[in-house]
C-alpha cells in the first residue's frame, strides 16, 4: 500500500499515540484532531487520503462529522472506529457516509488491511470542471470563464481560486488559504492573502451584478452563490 495521509480524529491520547506510532513503519503521515468540531474543519480544509473518526467524540460526535462533510461533497473515505459493535451502530455509521467499521479493541494489522480495501476502492476522481454559479474553472486547460467570458488569472490567483471554488459555500480562514494555496506553516505577517483576494475578486465579480467572493468578517472567505 503506498504511503497515505492521514487524520485520525480520536480523542483518547493513548489511542491516538498507539495509532500513530504503529502506523508510521508503514510510511503512512498521521496527523491528530482531539474533538470533532477541530477534525471537521481540519477534514474539510485540508487534503486527506483517509480519515479515521472514532463515533464518541466530544464537540462533535463522529456520525455528524460525517455527514456535514458528505453534504459539503468532500468524499475521503472514512473508516469509522468505535466501541459501539451492534449491527445497528455500524449500519448508522455506513448510513451517515462512512465507507468502513472497525470495533475496539482491534488488531494493528486488521486496521492496516481496511485501509488497503479502502485504497483499492478508490475515492471519486475529482470533478475536471469546477462551477459556481457562472463561473466555471477547467482544471484540464486551466482556463477560466464568467458567463462565457473569459478571465486571465495569474498562476497564483489560479491556484487560489482552484481552491475556493473546492470549498465552494464554505468558509475558509486566511491560515487554511496560507498552508494550501501558499504552503506557509506559519505566518508571515503580509498582507498577500488579501491583496490577492482583492485582485481576484476585481476579476471575477466587477462588471456582474452578483458578487461571488465574499468577506465574512472575523472568519475569512467564502465563495458562494447565496441566490
Amino acid at each position: 500500500m503506498t504511503s497515505l495521509r492521514i487524520l485520525l480524529i480520536e480523542d483518547d491520547p493513548r489511542t491516538a499515540r498507539l495509532l500513530a506510532a504503529g502506523l508510521a513503519p508503514e510510511g503512512h503521515l498521521v496527523e491528530v484532531a482531539a474533538d470533532g468540531r477541530t477534525g471537521l474543519l481540519r477534514a474539510a480544509g485540508e487534503n486527506w487520503d483517509l480519515l479515521i473518526v472514532d463515533r464518541m467524540l466530544p464537540g462533535l460526535d463522529g456520525l455528524g462529522l460525517v455527514r456535514t462533510l458528505r453534504a459539503a461533497g468532500i468524499a475521503t473515505p472514512v473508516l469509522f472506529l468505535t466501541a459501539l459493535g451492534d449491527v445497528d451502530e455500524r449500519v448508522e455509521g455506513l448510513r451517515a457516509g462512512g465507507d468502513d467499521y472497525l470495533v475496539k479493541p482491534f488488531a494493528l494489522p486488521e486496521l492496516s488491511a481496511r485501509m488497503a480495501a479502502l485504497v483499492r476502492r478508490g475515492a471519486p476522481k475529482a470533478a475536471t470542471v469546477l462551477r459556481v454559479a457562472d463561473l466555471e474553472l477547467d482544471r484540464m486547460t486551466r482556463q477560466v470563464t464568467r458567463a462565457g467570458e473569459p478571465i486571465p488569472l495569474k498562476p497564483r490567483e489560479y491556484e487560489l481560486l482552484d481552491y475556493l471554488m473546492r470549498h465552494a459555500g464554505q468558509v475558509v480562514t486566511r491560515t487554511m488559504l496560507l498552508e494550501e494555496v501558499w504552503n506557509f506553516h506559519f505566518d508571515p505577517r503580509t498582507t498577500v492573502v488579501e491583496s490577492h483576494i482583492s485582485r481576484l475578486r476585481a476579476k471575477i465579480d466587477r462588471g456582474h451584478s452578483k458578487e461571488l467572493l465574499q468577506t465574512v468578517r472575523g472568519a475569512g472567505y467564502r465563495l458562494g452563490d447565496d441566490s
